[in-house]
């Protein structure tokens, strides 16, 4: 494949995505860990906005709130190390009835299958299907770990007595246009990704 198509594609691209499914779209085999699950959570349908620093996470949060009208909205948010960027924005996280969107961190980002791993640390006892459909994470480029079974690992270890419980994961962030018994029971979820850089 010549220089300029692996830059700007090609007109049968687009064509060439609509006949590839789920279990023959080819995966890269050689990519770098970041560039994985760069990968994997874009084909998944979630949204990546890749920040070198806290200014930059600031800014494209405003973003968000801006292109989704959030703004002076209600969220859903159980971490109070992420109160103060709510705080910044006006949005109201105390006792919301109806919040327009979940704010969390999260254990891990997983790169062989572009899911987000969470625990009870980040969202209590509640099941992804009791979630609001639209959830903001904020995570680090450390987070990114290959496999569900790294993930556990470093749960295991990070909380050596304090064990987190519901550790679950959220993997479909746009609703599938066939179920599948690989789909069925999952909730579609509008995920948005702030990484900030930390490496």
């Amino acid at each position: 494949m010549s220089l300029f198509r692996k830059i700007f594609g090609s007109s049968n691209d687009a064509s060439d995505e609509e006949n590839q499914s789920e279990y023959n779209t080819p995966k890269p085999s050689n990519l770098p860990i970041d560039d994985l699950f760069t990968f994997n959570f874009k084909k998944n349908g979630g949204k990546f906005i890749y920040c070198e620093n806290l200014n930059e996470v600031r800014e494209q949060f405003e973003n968000i709130l801006e292109e989704n009208d959030w703004f002076e909205s209600e969220v859903l948010c159980f971490e109070p190390k992420l109160y103060n960027l709510l705080d910044e924005n006006k949005l109201s996280y105390a006792n919301p009835t109806e919040p327009k969107f979940f704010f969390a961190s999260c254990e891990n980002l997983i790169a062989d299958e572009g899911s987000v791993l969470f625990s009870s640390n980040q969202i209590k006892q509640k099941k992804p299907n009791e979630l609001p459909d639209n959830i903001v994470i904020l995570a680090t480029t450390s987070q990114i770990l290959e496999s569900k079974s790294d993930g556990l690992r470093v749960i295991k270890k990070k909380y050596d007595k304090d064990y987190p419980t519901n550790i679950t994961t959220i993997k479909y962030f746009e609703k599938v246009q066939e179920e599948d018994f690989l789909t069925y029971g999952s909730c579609a979820k509008n995920l948005y990704l702030l990484l900030l850089e930390d490496l």
